[in-house]
Parts: structure tokens; C-alpha cells; sequence
């Protein structure tokens, strides 16, 4: 029986094969400076420790292989993720998970909105279908009576979203090009999250299961985006809180490097918008906790003074304390909420 899981969530900054040419803007990387990156990433991860851990901005999930391959804690462990497809007309970072523990049947990708929810964008002819880059979800199996639900996702950027077509003359006269980049930006990560939101409604009501969703969110625990995945607003249904809690928040133990903590810099201001949020199975107000968040912590020295193999996002780790003689109840074998 594990006492403690430990999830983590990290941004690895545009990993990709080398001579792949990822992003228009960016030279592809040489050999010598992919192993660099590999052999860096390696490192990173076995300073985590984590036993199930997310990974943004993935290219190429052979280049997960191989950074796997030069740990020593991850050599074996169960990996998970979705290259683009190969016909698509450019590439589309992607997700990946990272688990010492069983995977039950494996991952499934999430590309397309749920229920078939479609957002029209300004400026832009064809409406929002699709997520901005597809969500990622496993079942860990802790252990025979333990089963927990993973989401891993990465948001859209606050990068504005600019276009090649041209606006309408009223758009042009008197709206700022770069204001209406920022919108859609703005529309699209709110599309992602309330398609995310959607999904994590859709499995608890099939199939409730403690949950922990993980990833880049592109913008803090309070913005609006963010506490739509937490399902801020939620009443509870059948007795139970079907909203997901900041770990930050709910931690037993807090520390200094807490009150500090950051993932992401820019323009001078030090953020976290890297989270991991869970449910209320982790959180130890719930009645129907079967653990608690012990604390949060973050590797983030890499950022201050950063190379060009390093990632410009510090990772999170989270540890949970398992209690199993707290609130669940138990179907088959398995704890369901």
C-alpha cells in the first residue's frame, strides 16, 4: 500500500527532435545541443522524484524516450502521448505522461471540444472546434483498491492571436489590431478551459474517481480561466464536491519556499500558472478525503539563470498523503466516490 504520491507537472520548452524545424522562428536543434536538452531534462526529472509526472510542450514523444532513457528513476516507467498527425500542415506541441505506476488502459487523446460545443472567434471565419492543443487522460492504478483519474493539459498562451486575413474596415478603424490579437488569445484559452471543464463533468458523472488534472494553464490559480477547470460555482451532486482545489491552497504544510514560489517570469513579474489541482478526495476539509496534500514545491533555479537547453518554466511538485481509513467507500474492490 503507497503512504505518498508525488505529482508533477513541467513545462519542458519546445522539445523536438533534432533538424526538426518545430517553429517557424526557431532554428531546429543540432545533435550536439539535443542530447544537451535531453541529457538536462534527464537530470530535472530525477531531481522530481515524481511518481506520475505531466510534460507540456512536447514535439516529438520519441524525444520523451529518449530523455526517459538517460534518467536513472524513469527507464522503466509507463509513458504516455500523442505526436501531431503526420498530415497535418504544421506542428502541434503536445502532452505527455510520465508514470512509475500502471496506466489502465492506456491514455486517450482529446482534440475535438466535447459535446460538440462550437465559440465563434472575432476577426475569424471558421468557428473554435478543437482544443488549442489536445488534452491527455490516464487512469493510474495505485494499487488493486486505488484508481485515480489524470488530466494533463496546456492552455492557450497569452501570445495574441494574430492573423493573415485582414479585419473588417469597422474592426480596422477602430479597434487596436494587437487589442483583438490579445481577444482571441483570451476567447481561446477560455474555450480550452471550458472544454476541459466539460470533459471532467463528463467523467465523474460516467465514472467517479479521484482526479487530479496537471499542466500548463497560461495564467494564475485566481483568473478566470483557471477556476473554470476548478468548476468554481459547482454545487455538489449526490453529496459530493465536484470541484477540483488549488494544491497551493489546501497544502497541511506551509514553508517558506511556498510564499515564494513561481514557474514562469515575463517582463519582470514572477508567476505561477503551472498547476495541480485535485480533487476532493485529496482535500482533508471533504468528508470524503482518502488523503492530503502535504506541501508544494517547485524547481525553478534553472530560470534565473537560464541556457538555451533549459526550460523557461519551473516544474511543481506535489505530495499527497494517503489515509485509507478516511471517508471512501468501496464498490468491487475499487474506492468510487
Amino acid at each position: 500500500m503507497h503512504q505518498e504520491l508525488r505529482f508533477a507537472t513541467f513545462n519542458v520548452c519546445n522539445l523536438a527532435l533534432p533538424g526538426t524545424k518545430y517553429y517557424d522562428d526557431q532554428i531546429p536543434y543540432s545533435v550536439e545541443e539535443y542530447d544537451t536538452k535531453i541529457s538536462w531534462l534527464a537530470q530535472q526529472l530525477d531531481k522530481l522524484d515524481a511518481d506520475i509526472i505531466a510534460l507540456q510542450e512536447v514535439f516529438s514523444q520519441t524525444a520523451v524516450t529518449d530523455v526517459l532513457a538517460k534518467t536513472e528513476k524513469y527507464r522503466d516507467a509507463h509513458h504516455a502521448g500523442f505526436d501531431p498527425a503526420i498530415d497535418a500542415d504544421h506542428l502541434t506541441p503536445s502532452v505527455a505522461l510520465i508514470s512509475r505506476l500502471p496506466l489502465k488502459n492506456g491514455a486517450r487523446e482529446f482534440t475535438s471540444l466535447p459535446n460538440n460545443l462550437v465559440i465563434p472567434l472575432p476577426g475569424v471565419s471558421d468557428a473554435i472546434t478543437h482544443f488549442t492543443r489536445p488534452i491527455l487522460h490516464a487512469q493510474v492504478q495505485v494499487d488493486p483498491t486505488l484508481l485515480i483519474n489524470v488530466f494533463v493539459c496546456h492552455l492557450k498562451s497569452k501570445l495574441p492571436d494574430y492573423r493573415n486575413m485582414a479585419e473588417t474596415d469597422v474592426l480596422d478603424h477602430y479597434i487596436d489590431q494587437t487589442g483583438m490579437a490579445m481577444l482571441r488569445s483570451l476567447i481561446r484559452r477560455g474555450v480550452d478551459a471550458l472544454g476541459l471543464r466539460s470533459l471532467l463533468t463528463m467523467q465523474s458523472q460516467s465514472e467517479h474517481l479521484p482526479t487530479v488534472v496537471m499542466g500548463d494553464f497560461n495564467d494564475i490559480a485566481n483568473a478566470t480561466s483557471t477556476q473554470m477547470v476548478m468548476g468554481l460555482g459547482q454545487y455538489p451532486t449526490n453529496g459530493h464536491d465536484n470541484r477540483l482545489f488549488d494544491c497551493t491552497k489546501i497544502q497541511s504544510q506551509h514553508a517558506l519556499h511556498n510564499e515564494i514560489g513561481y514557474t514562469h517570469m515575463h517582463d519582470g513579474n514572477f508567476e505561477i500558472i503551472d498547476h495541480i489541482l485535485v480533487s476532493e478526495e485529496f482535500n482533508s476539509a471533504s468528508p470524503h478525503a482518502i488523503g492530503e496534500v502535504i506541501d508544494v514545491r517547485y524547481l525553478n533555479d534553472h530560470m534565473l539563470f537560464r541556457q538555451p537547453h533549459m526550460s523557461d518554466h519551473g516544474a511543481v511538485l506535489v505530495r499527497i498523503r494517503l489515509c485509507p481509513h478516511q471517508g471512501a467507500l468501496r464498490e468491487g474492490g475499487t474506492r468510487r466516490i
